[in-house]
Formats: C-alpha cells, sequence, structure tokens
C-alpha cells in the first residue's frame, strides 16, 4: 500500500509543476504588455534619477524635460489600461517605442547637462 501511495503521490506532484509551468507562460500580447510596462518602469526610475540633476543645471523655470516625460508615461500607462487587452501588437510597439522615445530625449537632456558641467579649457 505505501508504493501505491508514493506513486500517486510522485503522480500528484508532477501534475502540479506541469500545471504551475504551463500556467506560468505569456501569449505574446500578454508578453507585449508585460515589456511596456517595464518599459514604462525603467523610464520612471530614470526620470526620478534624473530630476534632481536636471532642475540645478536648468532650474525651476526652465523647460521641464523630467515634467513632460513623465507626463509622456502617465499617458501611455493610462492608454495601455484603457486599451491594452485589445491592442494590436503594432499599437504595444508604438507604445513601446513612444516611451524609448521620452527616454532617450531625458538621456540627452542628461548628456547636454554633463557637457555644461565638465570644466573648459
Amino acid at each position: 500500500m505505501t508504493a501505491v501511495a508514493l506513486a500517486f503521490a510522485v503522480v500528484l506532484a508532477a501534475a502540479a509543476v506541469f500545471v504551475l509551468r504551463r500556467g506560468r507562460r505569456l501569449s505574446p500580447h500578454q508578453r507585449a504588455v508585460r515589456d511596456v510596462l517595464d518599459a514604462a518602469d525603467a523610464l520612471e526610475d530614470r526620470l526620478r534619477a534624473a530630476r534632481a540633476e536636471i532642475q540645478a543645471v536648468a532650474g525651476e523655470h526652465g523647460p521641464n524635460p523630467v515634467g513632460d516625460a513623465m507626463r509622456e508615461m502617465l499617458r501611455q500607462r493610462l492608454w495601455l489600461r484603457d486599451h491594452g487587452h485589445d491592442a494590436t501588437p503594432e499599437q504595444l510597439a508604438g507604445v513601446r517605442d513612444a516611451i524609448d522615445a521620452a527616454r532617450g530625449r531625458i538621456e540627452h537632456q542628461l548628456e547636454r547637462i554633463e557637457e555644461a558641467r565638465a570644466p573648459r579649457d
């Protein structure tokens, strides 16, 4: 009887592992949405780190690329919340491209700040 119970437990454990692994697989659409959200999270982290640097050089009254990028990111997150479930792969790629472009603009601004801070010979 013990061997039967052990065999049953092994089969049950194997079935549980199979079900758990199968449940973790994401569809291409789910992966695309996750990638967009990951890009938005990375941009938000970068913006928080860059905000103080940009304001130190540009001041409070100059152009606000951080605020602009934060608003763009929020627009994309709201769009994804409202339309992500039925968005086409092309639409999701467009959202991702917009987030990447906003990150590129911030990186460009940070490069300009670095250049302005660098001592001139």
